[in-house]
């Protein structure tokens, strides 16, 4: 088994990617009976490990609300505080629209394309003289 200190360093999943990917499309309801499967320890871990990627904040705010504060900063320190009292917060707890699964809307951008000057054509004398010779 891997200490909280690797999962941290080495940032690697302390769950099976089968579970994360049962948690990530797991419903309101189902999320804390998956969330309870799992010790309280690897849960801190996982939280964090979610956190620090932005497709997975709501995932992290989730499990997090499943922790004491004390584990969270055991394994995050000051971001473990900061990720406890994140998901405290009323708006953590709002539920997303379901249309969308849960996801983040995918904006794309309305400003017209960037332009570009034109390139110029013409060869330099000099490097057509340097590659002739």
């Amino acid at each position: 088994m891997f200490s909280s200190r690797d999962a941290f360093e080495n940032d690697f999943c302390p769950v099976r990617d089968e579970l994360l990917g049962e948690m990530y499309r797991a419903s309101e309801h189902g999320l804390p009976k998956l969330v309870e499967s799992v010790s309280p320890e690897v849960r801190a871990m996982l939280a964090l490990f979610c956190y620090r990627r932005s497709h997975l904040h709501q995932l992290a705010l989730a499990i997090a609300a499943s922790c004491t504060e004390r584990e969270l900063i055991e394994i995050g320190g000051r971001v473990g505080s900061t990720l406890h009292a994140l998901s405290r917060e009323p708006a953590a707890r709002a539920t997303t629209s379901t249309a969308s699964g849960g996801r983040k809307p995918i904006t794309l951008s309305t400003k017209p394309l960037s332009t570009f000057k034109p390139l110029d054509d013409e060869v330099d004398e000099d490097v057509a003289a340097a590659i002739t010779a």
